[in-house]
């Protein structure tokens, strides 16, 4: 029955929406496999540590930026392996980095209610959160990766 559902629902998608999901479940793919890296290896392809792209933004670039976080929600949900946080951010910095739009992905701890230690992701551009920003108050941060673009694709 479920699978009927999303039959139905992908029938019912326009072919640009559909290409943009199968990117989503691509990267995060990609970026589940790079969790079995060494995390400095994958610190270096985040971009610039302890720093924060701008609040600032392109008004155009807003549509994409929400685009692009609802295609990572909904592929999240059906991937066959475990998408959690810090994959959604990556695939989600990725795909922001195909588009040319700056992000900054922020890495937190805290305690639970045991008193556990434990970790989350989550990805920013502009003022939009795409990924991750339903508990990272609970947070601190400890850890800052800056993608900047923008200064790059507008020198010749």
């Amino acid at each position: 029955m479920r699978l009927l559902r999303i039959l139905r629902i992908l029938l019912r998608t326009d072919g640009r929406t559909l290409i943009l999901y199968a990117e989503a479940c691509l990267l995060l793919g990609y970026a589940r496999c790079q969790l079995f890296r060494p995390f400095p290896r994958i610190a270096a392809t985040l971009g610039e540590q302890t720093t924060e792209t701008s609040q600032d933004y392109d008004p155009a670039s807003i549509a994409v930026i929400r685009k692009v976080s609802h295609a990572l929600h909904a592929a999240s949900r059906h991937t066959p392996w475990e998408s959690k946080c810090l994959v959604r951010a990556i695939a989600g910095m990725k795909m922001l980095e195909r588009r040319g739009i700056d992000s900054t992905l922020y890495m937190g701890t805290a305690k639970d209610k045991t008193g556990q230690l434990i970790a989350h992701a989550w990805l920013r551009s502009g003022p939009v959160y795409i990924t991750g920003a339903d508990v990272m108050d609970r947070f601190t941060v400890v850890q800052k990766f800056a993608k900047r673009l923008t200064e790059r694709s507008l020198q010749p």
